[in-house]
């Protein structure tokens, strides 16, 4: 590890501190109803809304009304989705003329969009045209964004309010995160990536005579648009097969510490947000340190596994001193390479710079283990919240268990059916993805189209679930996924692993919404201190990892040990 790379690291980290509290206060303020500075250009537009949609703003709902708007919304966007997708030759702004999508990688990539996963078995540029592009991926960049949001809101409203049977409006909360903050963040930042060199146009693709004089046709498109909702959405979905490594997505220095930045940035702020809204900032930056910690202990392991030799080498230290580079950008080195990747998987954005799989066996794993945790490291927009919280209420029962008193969180007694819905949100992830896992590694549909063997074969097929189940969208590579059992399973992956995580999380919100919070008491578990911090933190790992640990020894742990013996796969 270098001094420039830890400084490099260290103003990523800066920026995502800096931004928390000003972006949380904003978003407090957006969706407690407050007036803010974008109220008179935005506030029409939203009432306008309402208007056409039929939406009555006053009007909330009950935790089940939520979720049942949420899985109609849902399910109309997947559908949506996938005819579009079906119709694309058909459609305008295809200069390419690319065929329709087929139908089973078009149900993957509805399930995958709609849900902020956007995994994807298909180059962009070579099956996706501009039309689809822009309407049916784009626009559920902001859609499942939003959504998450919503979920969040839900949840804090739940630990905030008393007596009461309401947590929010899904109509409403939806229509402010996209027009109060998805859409004017994604403006701003569209046009500081246009200004350093993003493609933005409709035009159709280019041709070219590189230096040996072989023709070539160069893919462009509206690139910046996507780009930044990407990444403030922490979807993910490239516009480009090469992802956040292509130049025309990620072209200067500049835009590769921003478009991190934003990875982070509004998943950290809604820490602060939710400190702001229950009246005790220090309950947000509690959730902010035990994020931040486990956070930066990934980037360190991560980055000290790419510092090491290459395995593959045989000994050969001709990389000691730019660390283990196959597979990343040179401009973008080891450090922003592990700071990029290790973000992204603790979070639900997927917008790798780097290819994962040609990462080190124990560099690999930190971002597996990442979605492994839950992607609660400050996890999905929205999502990551709801998870933390999740964790939250389930390390103050442990603590509870611990001194034989009734477990609470900000005086709200946590009881059985809150314990049992946490229960269930935390453990239908690994059930999904060792089931799915386990299918893909003993069918021969699975096995048909690995392309390594042994433990990292066993590691492409780990990751492929983890990741689509987490709802993150990066991948390890190294697997044939355009076929029917991996189209139609990772489809239902990224379904259970959103819905059945949501479903549970609005059902605890709903629960707590409707208790009397109990005045504190010298027996009054503190959530604000740095025991605290260490306990939650302890909790997230302890579940995440134990719950995958014989996964993770089959595949990156045992890579590792074999690959130190001079064994590769």
């Amino acid at each position: 590890m270098t001094v420039n790379g830890w400084f490099q690291i260290s103003l990523l980290l800066a920026g995502t501190l800096l931004v928390t509290k000003p972006l949380g206060l904003y978003m407090f303020k957006v969706f407690s109803g407050e007036r803010t500075w974008l109220s008179p250009v935005v506030q029409p537009v939203e009432r306008g809304v309402y208007r056409i949609c039929g939406v009555d703003e006053e009007k909330e709902q009950s935790w089940l009304q939520y979720a049942m708007a949420l899985l109609v919304f849902g399910f109309v966007g997947l559908i949506t989705c996938y005819m579009l997708q079906r119709a694309q030759s058909g459609l305008p702004l295809n200069p390419a003329d690319l065929p329709a999508v087929s139908p089973g990688l078009a149900f993957d990539t509805a399930a995958s969009f709609t849900t902020n996963t956007d995994w994807q078995y298909y180059g962009g540029e070579s099956t996706m045209s501009y039309f689809t592009q822009m309407t049916a991926l784009a626009v559920h960049n902001f859609f499942s964004a939003a959504v998450g949001i919503g979920v969040a809101l839900a949840m804090i409203r739940g630990v905030a309010r008393r007596r009461t049977d309401v947590v929010g409006n899904f109509w409403v909360d939806v229509t402010r995160s996209i027009l109060y903050i998805l859409l004017p963040m994604s403006f701003v930042f569209a046009i500081f990536l246009v200004w350093q060199g993003v493609p933005q146009t409709l035009g159709g693709y280019t041709s070219a005579t590189g230096i040996e004089g072989v023709a070539q046709t160069i893919a462009r498109g509206p690139v910046a648009s996507q780009e930044a909702i990407k990444q403030l959405g922490t979807n993910g979905g490239g516009f480009f097969n090469a992802n956040s490594a292509h130049p025309f997505e990620n072209p200067t220095p500049i835009t590769g510490y921003f478009e991190a930045l934003a990875i982070l940035a509004l998943p950290a702020a809604l820490t602060y947000t939710f400190g702001k809204w229950v009246g005790d900032t220090r309950q947000g930056w509690a959730l902010f340190a035990a994020a931040g910690g486990i956070l930066l202990a990934g980037i360190t392991i991560c980055y000290w596994a790419e510092m090491r030799d290459n395995p593959a080498l045989g000994g050969l230290h001709i990389n000691q001193a730019l660390g283990n580079m196959e597979g990343k950008e040179i401009r973008n080195g080891v450090s922003l390479s592990a700071f990029w990747l290790v973000a992204c998987t603790a979070t639900s954005n997927g917008s790798v710079n780097a290819m994962a799989d040609s990462f080190n066996a124990i560099g690999g794993m930190i971002p597996l283990a990442n979605i492994h945790l839950g992607e609660v490291v400050f996890g999905g927009i929205g999502t990551g919240l709801a998870g933390l919280l999740l964790f939250a209420f389930l390390t103050v029962f442990v603590a509870g268990l611990m001194v034989g008193r009734t477990p609470e969180f900000m005086g709200k007694k946590i009881h059985a059916f809150d314990v049992k819905m946490v229960a269930l949100a935390i453990l239908i992830f690994p059930a999904a993805v060792l089931l799915f896992t386990g299918a893909g590694v003993v069918l021969d549909w699975g096995t048909a189209t690995i392309n390594n063997s042994g433990p990292h074969g066993f590691s492409e097929i780990l990751y492929l679930f983890t990741s689509q189940t987490g709802n993150n969208g990066s991948a390890f590579a190294g697997i044939g996924g355009l076929t029917g059992f991996y189209e139609s399973a990772g489809g239902f992956a990224i379904l259970i692993g959103r819905y059945g995580t949501i479903i549970p999380a609005l059902a605890i919100a709903g629960s707590l919404a409707r208790k009397q919070p109990a005045p504190p008491s010298l027996g009054t578990f503190p959530t604000t201190t740095a025991l605290w911090v260490v306990l939650l933190a302890a909790v997230i790992l302890i579940v995440g990892l134990l719950t995958f640990f014989p996964a993770l020894a089959l595949g990156p742990v045992v890579e590792h040990f074999m690959g130190n013996a001079g064994r590769t796969f």
